[in-house]
């Protein structure tokens, strides 16, 4: 079996889908978001805030179908951090693709 070239591994391909500035801009986004509703939902004392939905509907649809782990607050936590990295890798692909760098490379 041969090795991928340098230029063509799915790692490399995800990094640099990753640090496209509109990849970025949304991963930044959702931090922001998500940031937000913890402390949102930390200082309602009453059990009822609903301000974790907005970073769920932001990383839709990986942290909808994430949402089915167990019930916990870590879960929320790993469902939109993982929907933000899915989300961010397919807006940086789609974005080189768009500009014409994800062609060749």
């Amino acid at each position: 079996m041969t090795a991928a070239p340098p230029g063509r591994s799915p790692s490399r391909k995800a990094a640099r889908a990753l640090r496209h500035p509109a990849a970025l801009v949304y991963l930044a986004v959702c931090a922001i978001l998500l940031a937000w509703a913890l402390v949102v939902t930390l200082a309602d004392g009453s059990d009822e805030s609903m301000a974790g939905v907005i970073p769920l509907l932001a990383t839709a649809p990986v942290s909808l179908v994430l949402l089915m782990l167990p019930d916990h607050g870590a879960m929320l936590v790993a469902a939109v951090v993982l929907g933000a990295l899915v989300n961010a890798l397919i807006i940086g692909a789609c974005a080189r693709a768009l500009r014409g760098g994800g062609s060749a490379n």
